[in-house]
């Protein structure tokens, strides 16, 4: 007995016609007949009347139809399951992210991730969060790491956070501290020389916005420059900027410095579009990235705080609660 055998059973059985049957399974109506007979043989039974105007089923085929169609079933759902795993043998994520995190978080994700399926092709797109989430929305991706989201946001994907990062000010190691004191005023940056970021950034966004807001002109020295070079430009003495703490591992040659009073900060967030059911492997660079984000806040030295506002113990953080706007 085999699948293919009890499959053309149940189908002549639904069709009451050897060669309707044998159309709807693309089989040959000879084939078909062979497998029907040599299922028989192997139960010691005869499973239909055949007759001019169709075939029904004897005694033994009306006991055996329950039987054949759970096992039909039982091997369907066990194909699903290895399709699944399979998944994770090949295959792709596509995962976006914006440069900031590129650089941080997204580099420690993606080396557990490949580490552990190294099959998987993984596709990244570097842009800021609007870009990221129209690419979301076109098909163009799977998962966003996205740092701003809108009220428009919750009817096209499901946004979750991981963690809210606070934004720390940054000079070189190699230089006189720019305070004596354990935190700075968002004023005396601003009288300090600083390095800013391309318009492109969502971090610059939300600097300008902040300054703004206090009436305050920063003392510009270099606008326009990307992530990496920022912190090169900072270490070598350029200027100081506002950055995410997260990118401060791993950099002997920065000093930070918390902000007093006018904190800035930001939400990290995981973005999906809704309605879209996602593969094995897409599941599993989800679990990636909330356990790498856990892990990852850790080690970065700096004050961090659950989504829903409950502050834990420094350096650790959690997730849940409400997706941040802005």
């Amino acid at each position: 007995m085999n699948l293919d055998q009890l499959r053309s059973f149940v189908e002549v059985a639904r069709f009451g016609n050897f060669t309707r049957a044998a159309e709807e399974l693309y089989l040959a109506q000879p084939s078909l007949s062979r497998q029907i007979a040599a299922l028989e043989h192997d139960l010691g039974a005869e499973l239909f009347h055949r007759a001019r105007g169709g075939s029904t089923l004897t005694v033994a085929g009306e006991s055996l139809l329950p039987l054949a169609r759970r096992m039909l079933a039982d091997a369907e759902s066990v194909r699903r399951e290895l399709a699944e795993l399979a998944g994770l043998e090949r295959g792709r994520v596509r995962l976006g992210a914006t440069p900031t995190l590129c650089i941080s978080l997204v580099a420690e994700v993606l080396s557990a991730f490949h580490a552990e399926h190294p099959a998987i092709d993984l596709h990244l797109s570097e842009q800021g969060s609007r870009r990221l989430l129209d690419e979301l929305a076109g098909g163009e991706l799977d998962l966003a790491l996205i740092t701003m989201t809108d009220a428009s946001s919750a009817e096209r994907f499901t946004v979750t956070p991981l963690l809210v990062e606070e934004l720390v000010v940054i000079s070189s190691a190699g230089a006189p501290p720019i305070t004596t004191h354990d935190r700075i005023t968002l004023g005396d940056v601003a009288a300090l020389p600083q390095i800013v970021f391309s318009s492109s950034y969502d971090l610059r966004a939300a600097t300008d916005h902040a300054f703004a807001a206090a009436g305050l002109a920063p003392e510009v020295v270099l606008e326009g420059a990307e992530m990496d070079a920022v912190l090169r430009f900072v270490e070598r003495g350029l200027g100081v900027a506002i950055v995410p703490a997260m990118v401060l591992i791993d950099r002997p040659g920065l000093r930070s410095m918390r902000l007093y009073a006018a904190a800035l900060d930001r939400t990290i967030s995981l973005a999906r579009p809704v309605g879209v059911a996602p593969t094995a492997a897409v599941e599993v660079m989800q679990r990636t990235i909330a356990a790498t984000a856990t892990d990852f806040a850790a080690r970065a030295g700096a004050t961090m705080r659950s989504a829903d506002g409950v502050e834990p113990s420094p350096g650790v953080t959690g997730r849940g609660g409400r997706a941040e706007t802005g």
